[in-house]
């Protein structure tokens, strides 16, 4: 029986949805996020040594990151499914749209995240004012020029077929889903950017989507603004 280590609001639900997608049975392993410090509980470093979630069992094997585990599950289980035919374009797209979720657009989300929170976040009274300009100048000067450039590309990606990798929902569109979400959450994404705004739309109505977030449980970025 394959287990998910699911950490709430995370990165894991879209490993979920993948399952639901594939049509196969799992079991959910639960850990809730420390509620001042949002940090994954020390107990999953005894599934795997950096303490952090997705982590998928299947049998003997343990696999972290999610861009591993997708890959491994479409390759075991998918028998042709949510992956382009190999030797295409969209089988390229599909690759570097794996790749690009956390490689590119994760890192000014997390950016956003650190320097909301640091605006907030409990220093002397006398350093709050520095914490909160240091902070906020940040923001404009790196952190949004940087999130208006990725969704700017992804709108203009995403408006070329409607799906990341080509005219069919692929797993891609799975692995694109978070930072996506993450984005419309904080990051500026709204229906300003219409192409995008729909593909968010399209995902969320799927079935396999429903049902994972049924299974999930928490999840802050189940709805659109």
């Amino acid at each position: 029986m394959i287990v998910v280590h699911h950490l709430n609001n995370s990165r894991s639900q879209r490993v979920l949805w993948l399952l639901e997608e594939l049509g196969l049975p799992y079991d959910i392993k639960r850990y809730e996020r420390d509620p001042k410090t949002m940090l994954a509980p020390k107990a999953l470093r005894d599934i795997h040594p950096l303490g952090k979630s997705p982590v998928l069992v299947d049998g003997d094997l343990v696999l972290a990151e999610s861009g591993a585990i997708v890959e491994y599950l479409v390759g075991r289980y998918g028998n042709g499914r949510f992956k382009p035919a190999p030797g295409t374009p969209e089988a390229l797209r599909y690759t570097y749209f794996l790749h690009y979720a956390e490689g590119s657009a994760m890192p000014p989300l997390l950016l956003k995240l650190v320097f909301v929170r640091m605006e907030s976040a409990p220093v002397p009274f006398f350093a709050k004012p520095v914490a909160r300009m240091l902070a906020r100048g940040a923001q404009k000067a790196f952190v949004d020029p940087q999130l208006k450039t990725h969704l700017d590309y992804l709108e203009g990606e995403i408006g070329k077929t409607g799906w990341f990798a080509g005219t069919e929902f692929s797993a891609a569109d799975i692995q694109m889903s978070f930072p996506l979400e993450a984005a419309a959450s904080r990051g500026g994404l709204d229906a300003s950017r219409p192409h995008l705004w729909a593909w968010l739309q399209k995902i969320h109505a799927r079935p396999a989507w429903q049902a994972a977030l049924e299974r999930g449980g928490e999840y802050a970025f189940a709805t659109t603004p």
